[in-house]
């Protein structure tokens, strides 16, 4: 029997060790002064982006919060005299809008939410099917991309202007259906005249992103499921929307954040203060334009609070797949179960 045993003070003298060094105590500490440059060398990189971001996203804020704590000038009510400055009135202009002012927020806060849920579904459609058109390969495949990326191209205001002369009383749309609507005015055809301006403005951006995810699928992986029988609609379910799915929920949760900002298509597509069309930026945009800094702050840090909880709500929930996570050892073992069938059902071929 062969005696392994180590002579003292054999492992302390190993090439690169300290005298009197303990191994794993010698691979801790330079692991440990590995990991610290790593780190040191992470926050110089990030320093920059964290620098933009506090001037440009965390002021602004803190300045909103502290701005809708305060008052609009005028009239003291407590002492009768004219207030030069803006008076501090804490929670109470969230108390007017929850209470005096309810009703012009709810429907703002409804008609905020129920443009964003229409329009990323109907985009998120489109998107799809814009994509996968663009993906095929056939003669003139360049200036079809053109043509579908040219709405995305048209600045906002441009689109409003230029679908607001297509839903005039004697535009195309009218002449179109062979109806006389006033989209325009108060009604749910304003708001459809919204949906309609935006899909068509934004869904091209859904599209780009979700080709870009198409076109890094390998096409083994559908030649291979085509070989095997499989049908364009189950290549498309099982393979193409899995693979795609990371690109695609990126997609939508810019799409969410963006359409709950909504304003300038609205504004200039239909008007001000129109109440079937009236989002919570077009809220705030007309408090601070009657001298009302206050109330519009508190209307801009609501506004906030909810694009910030969509976003983290969105992001606990699917975060794996929006950073293109394998979703763990069991999804892990699935997919290299799949593609191990799909090599042995290559090499059979």
């Amino acid at each position: 029997m062969t005696d392994t045993t180590i002579p003292p003070g054999a492992a302390e003298n190993r090439p690169g060790a300290p005298a009197g060094t303990p191994p794993a105590r010698a691979k801790r500490r330079g692991r440990g002064r590995a990991t610290a440059g790593e780190g040191r060398m992470a926050a110089l990189l990030v320093s920059p982006t964290l620098l933009v971001l506090a001037v440009v996203v965390l002021y602004p804020t803190i300045m909103a919060l502290n701005e809708s704590l305060y008052g609009a000038k005028g009239l003291d009510p407590k002492t009768g005299f004219i207030s030069d400055t803006e008076p501090f009135v804490g929670l109470q202009n969230y108390a007017d809008i929850f209470g005096a002012a309810g009703e012009r927020f709810w429907n703002a806060f409804w008609n905020t939410t129920f443009f964003t849920v229409v329009t990323v579904v109907l985009e998120t459609l489109i998107g799809v099917v814009m994509a996968l058109i663009m993906h095929r390969a056939f003669q003139g495949r360049a200036l079809v991309r053109a043509s579908i990326l040219i709405p995305w191209a048209v600045p906002t205001a441009i689109s409003a202007l230029l679908w607001r002369w297509i839903f005039n009383s004697d535009g195309v749309a009218n002449a179109l259906i062979g109806h006389q609507i006033l989209w325009t005015t108060e009604g749910f055809h304003a708001k459809a005249a919204v949906i309609i301006a935006e899909v068509w403005k934004t869904a091209p951006f859904i599209g780009l992103l979700v080709l870009a995810g198409l076109q890094v699928i390998p096409a083994e992986v559908h030649e291979a499921a085509r070989m095997d029988g499989a049908s364009a609609l189950r290549r498309f379910w099982h393979i193409t929307l899995p693979l795609v799915k990371p690109a695609l929920l990126v997609a939508v949760l810019f799409r969410c954040l963006d359409a709950l900002r909504m304003f300038d298509l609205p504004y200039i597509l239909i008007g001000a203060q129109k109440h079937s069309v009236e989002t919570l930026s077009m809220l705030a945009q007309n408090e601070a334009s009657n001298v009302r800094f206050g109330p519009a702050a508190a209307y801009a840090v609501l506004l906030f609070l909810y694009v910030l909880l969509i976003a983290l709500g969105f992001v606990r929930l699917l975060g794996a797949d929006v950073i293109g996570d394998t979703g763990g050892p069991r999804k892990s073992a699935g997919k290299r179960r799949w593609f191990t069938s799909t090599r042995q059902a290559e090499a059979t071929s």
